[in-house]
């Protein structure tokens, strides 16, 4: 097996692989769209790529279609598995990165009168999603993982559209 430095993207297509597998990137592209892309963002052309460097270094096997579109299709190895469970394993403090636009327009001056609305109804669509989101976890029986993960973001989103809503006056 090549030594590979693994990313966050890494842990992504091996953790959506396992959920999964077999997948191929057009899975988990799709997947990502509807789930841990809510909070985790993620070019879909990182994900083919990144398939094929898993393959490399030993983490995930890859098979293709035999007629079709001939598609790869990727299962975790032996030694993806216990990868995946040593970063798994690994406690971590790190937070996210904060990239708003309109707290930065506000925190430079902007009026808040006319830049609560717009947050306040795009923050009011994206609690709508994580709500619809979790709905459909409990209706699959997702992991628990991805229970809390929709969770978070629904408190995450409540806090904003209270800040919001604070500030466009009601």
């Amino acid at each position: 097996m090549a030594v590979t430095k693994l990313t966050p993207t890494s842990y992504v297509v091996l953790g959506l692989i396992e959920q999964m597998q077999p997948a191929s990137p057009y899975d988990l592209k799709r997947a990502v769209a509807m789930g841990v892309g809510q909070f985790w963002s993620l070019p879909h052309t990182q994900l083919y790529a990144e398939c094929t460097r898993l393959a490399e270094a030993g983490l995930l096997t890859e098979r293709r279609e035999e007629s079709g579109r001939r598609r790869r299709i990727y299962r975790l190895t032996k030694a993806g598995v216990e990868e995946l469970d040593r970063w798994r394993s690994e406690p971590t403090g790190e937070l996210y990165e904060l990239r708003d636009a309109g707290l930065l327009k506000l925190f430079f001056g902007a009026d808040p009168k006319s830049l609560a609305p717009p947050q306040l109804e795009a923050h009011e669509e994206r609690l709508r999603e994580y709500e619809e989101l979790l709905q459909l976890c409990r209706q699959m029986n997702a992991p628990d993982g991805v229970r809390h993960a929709a969770e978070a973001g629904i408190g995450h989103e409540r806090e904003y559209v209270r800040f919001w809503k604070r500030l466009v006056g009601g």
